[in-house]
């Protein structure tokens, strides 16, 4: 292909001539200091170039190179534990060859070349094999084995394979096919905008587990299924995100900050690796991928950085992990899409984001899903979605927001009012959803315990009659509501404070198991009941809200996950108090 000319320039966006034979989404190097870029436009002889690194000093007459491949990740041993930036260069070796800032054309590969890994083949020479089938194994991190497959398109006999130390480059085995013999490595390349192929995809039915009381509990998202967190600034989206890094129960992470401030994700980059994976005992790191693009960044590469972080997620969940990816957050990969749109001089639609924003966020969320992954054998994996969204002024009604809730089956709206009273997670019960609820109550009554669907659909009642009945306690106060409706206020009080409040600071409270959860609701709705019947038999609701025992509800969330039975006897001690109470009445 021979060499293009830039003819005009426009912030990130290049356009150049004498690109014949270029296709859309291909990479190309721009200018002397050949930067990163991508094709998003052809128009006659004229190539709308996006530009992933700033192009000060780039001008009309550069040259433009080609090169024949579209915008691609490299998978393979390496991946885990390694911090990227949106076009997958590492961040780390960059920093160790030019300091703390990426020096414009800089390139590094994504995947150490000269790492030795040990692979232990699964299959003998001899053996057929297809696309997706494992053919060998290599530890990756102290607790991911790295699964090496056959390539997507590639099937025949192994005629060459055996346990050895290689870098990823080597080749680690060799396939008999139609066309010829294959050299097989343990590097895989793959376009981001392409989503992996799978066998089928399958409904998710099973929770993922956060250690998140409301979200268990009141929201719950299955493995597979894909979740919104849209809020006003300082309602806690990244502290939500976070949390669910560290103790949803996904094999794999990864998190992709798209377009955060540099301090969020600089927290985020400090932090993850002196964390404690709840489920190994390791360093945290050990099962995660950061995908690092803050709002200094280049324009270009916020939009880039999403599609890169979950082609790397489907090809762990290609292995049969079941993976998590946290997108944090979605609105400023929206608003690039709407900067580069405009100096397309696309046609706008609302509010000036350009009209295939709606498509654009399904084709990111359609990547979600519980499947059987290609290869022999009933491999079943999860990649589950979950983005922040930032609308300004916490407008839910604007664009990005609408569209994403049009595809995501999760809804956690965050809110202002309760961050500001302090409480957290600030998700707001009476408008968040989860289309999911029917499959986890399902599953929750079978496996954790049976009255799970029943306890959380009285609370949630409760919540709900609270909300009505608070409109006229603001107009006539508290004391001229009936007793049951006191009685009911001071319930959902206690489940707002004792239950649904969770601190993600103190070790104790920042995750809770699905038995302690049912157990302490149980703990709230029991006393409810029971003080419904002796306020019907005539005890006073002063004695009712006021036995000692309920001092055991409000600290019943940091009572260890190793001591469950305690709760069990504060049910018993709640019965006998309020028991006490109806006696001496009758006397």
């Amino acid at each position: 292909m021979k060499q293009g000319k830039i003819i005009r320039v426009s912030g990130p966006l290049v356009v150049a001539t004498g690109l014949a034979g270029t296709r859309m989404y291909e990479m190309v190097r721009v200018g002397k200091l050949r930067l990163f870029g991508e094709v998003i436009e052809v128009r006659g002889e004229e190539y709308s170039i996006q530009v992933y690194e700033e192009t000060e000093g780039v001008g009309p007459g550069d040259p433009v190179f080609p090169t024949g491949e579209a915008l691609s990740v490299e998978l393979g041993p390496g991946l885990i534990a390694e911090i990227y930036d949106g076009v997958q260069r590492p961040l780390d070796v960059l920093s160790q060859e030019y300091g703390n800032f990426i020096v414009r054309g800089a390139e590094k590969p994504a995947l150490d070349r000269n790492r030795k890994w040990h692979f232990v083949p699964k299959v003998a020479v001899g053996a057929q094999v297809g696309p997706g089938d494992i053919i060998g194994t290599v530890q990756e991190s102290k607790v991911v084995e790295h699964r090496i497959m056959v390539p997507p398109g590639i099937s025949g006999k192994a005629t060459a394979i055996s346990e050895r130390d290689a870098t990823i480059e080597e080749t680690i085995a060799k396939i008999a096919t139609e066309s010829g013999e294959k050299p097989i490595t343990m590097m895989q390349k793959w376009p981001v905008r392409q989503g992996r192929p799978v066998q089928r995809k399958l409904a998710p039915d099973v929770p993922l587990i956060t250690g998140q009381r409301v979200l268990d509990m009141f929201f719950p998202i299955t493995k597979g299924g894909t979740a919104c967190v849209p809020g006003p600034f300082g309602s806690g989206k990244t502290v939500v995100q976070h949390q669910l890094a560290k103790w949803a129960d996904a094999e794999i992470i990864v998190y992709v900050g798209c377009g955060e401030r540099g301090n969020e994700m600089t927290d985020v980059l400090m932090e993850f690796p002196h964390l404690t994976d709840p489920r190994t005992g390791e360093p945290l790191m050990q099962r995660t991928v950061l995908v690092a693009n803050t709002s200094n960044m280049p324009v270009a590469a916020r939009e880039a950085s999403v599609f890169t972080g979950i082609t790397m997620a489907e090809y762990y969940r290609d292995m049969g992990y079941n993976v998590a990816l946290m997108a944090d957050s979605t609105s400023r990969w929206a608003e690039a899409m709407r900067e580069m749109s405009g100096r397309l001089e696309e046609m706008p639609g609302e509010e000036g984001y350009p009209a295939y924003l709606a498509s654009r966020i399904a084709a990111f969320y359609e990547r979600s899903g519980r499947v059987q992954c290609l290869g022999s054998g009933e491999r079943l994996a999860t990649l589950s979605l979950i983005g922040a969204v930032s609308p300004p002024g916490g407008d839910l009604s604007e664009p990005v927001v609408q569209s994403t809730l049009r595809v995501v089956k999760v809804f956690w709206g965050l809110d202002a009012n309760l961050a500001y009273s302090r409480h957290f997670p600030a998700i707001n019960w009476l408008t968040s959803y989860s289309l999911y609820l029917g499959k986890v109550d399902e599953y929750c009554d079978a496996k954790v315990d049976a009255r799970w669907s029943k306890v959380r659909s009285e609370a949630m009642a409760i919540l709900q009659r609270e909300a009505e009945l608070e409109d006229l306690v603001r107009l006539v106060g508290m004391d001229t509501l009936a007793l049951e409706d006191r009685l009911l206020m001071q319930a959902a009080k206690m489940i707002r404070e004792d239950f649904l409040h969770q601190s993600a600071f103190l070790e104790v409270d920042t995750y809770t198991s699905l038995p302690k959860q049912i157990k302490m609701l149980s703990l709230i709705i029991s006393y409810y009941h029971k003080a419904q019947e002796v306020l019907a038999k005539g005890v006073p609701l002063a004695q009712i809200t006021k036995i000692p025992s309920l001092e055991g509800i409000a600290r019943a969330k940091i009572v260890p996950e190793e001591e469950l039975n305690k709760l069990d006897a504060l049910e018993k001690q709640i019965e006998q108090e309020l028991n006490a109470l109806n006696k001496a009445e009758v006397k």
